[in-house]
């Protein structure tokens, strides 16, 4: 029996078309989306289950972070996938870490400069208002680059790394407190002077699924 692939393309939402149009595994695509949340049930299931039938070998404060570390590291950081397998995805991936490592060095050469008032005193005493804002129009500015170099629409490009450099800075915040309430520096020790890996990625985790859904809202993806 022949397949009808005129009918089958018929049915396909226009997403669907779009990612094969652009070469991307279309099906492999929708069903991470589809089974995405599946799977953080799951994972979060076996913690329960592993919780009751061991119990009282573990407490709960030791079993909700170790959920937390799967949504935290792995749900947040599949977005860069995800990213990826948008149409023109080999050049929107890439905003994932240019707002957030382009943010984090206009930031920081901005605070040194005139940075006076203080953003987050207790978390971060370094971080500045006027880094951070520097920081915002930092990454405005290297989107809007990276759009004229890569042919992309240079306002959108701007908007999605100027709104992708304010969410990575939560995002590296978010990382200090949860260092501190720790009473550690850093995550690891395998970049010297940097920490472990986590460390590069704190606002990254962030970024992903930010720039994913913004891509998909202002490019009208």
């Amino acid at each position: 029996m022949s397949l009808n692939y005129e009918s089958i393309i018929k049915q396909m939402s226009l997403e669907e078309k779009a990612l094969m149009m652009s070469g991307k595994n279309t099906w492999e695509t929708v069903d991470f989306e589809k089974y995405g949340m599946m799977g953080v049930i799951i994972s979060f299931m076996i913690f329960m289950f592993v919780y009751v039938f061991t119990y009282p070998k573990f407490k709960a404060d030791q079993v909700m972070p170790a959920f937390f570390a799967v949504v935290y590291v792995a749900v947040m950081l599949s977005f860069i996938y995800l990213t990826r397998n948008l149409p023109d995805g080999k050049f929107l991936v890439w905003l994932i870490f240019l707002c957030s490592w382009g943010c984090d060095t206009c930031a920081y050469c901005v605070g040194m400069l005139i940075g006076k008032h203080k953003m987050a005193p207790v978390l971060s005493p370094k971080k500045s208002v006027e880094g951070g804002i520097g920081g915002v129009a930092g990454a405005a500015l290297l989107g809007a680059i990276y759009a004229a170099a890569t042919g992309g629409k240079m306002a959108e490009y701007a908007l999605i790394c100027a709104v992708g450099a304010l969410i990575s800075m939560v995002g590296d915040l978010a990382a200090s407190a949860i260092k501190r309430n720790q009473g550690i520096k850093d995550y690891g020790k395998l970049i010297p002077g940097h920490g472990g890996i986590l460390d590069r990625f704190d606002s990254v985790i962030f970024t992903a699924p930010a720039i994913y859904f913004l891509a998909k809202l202002v490019l009208g993806i």
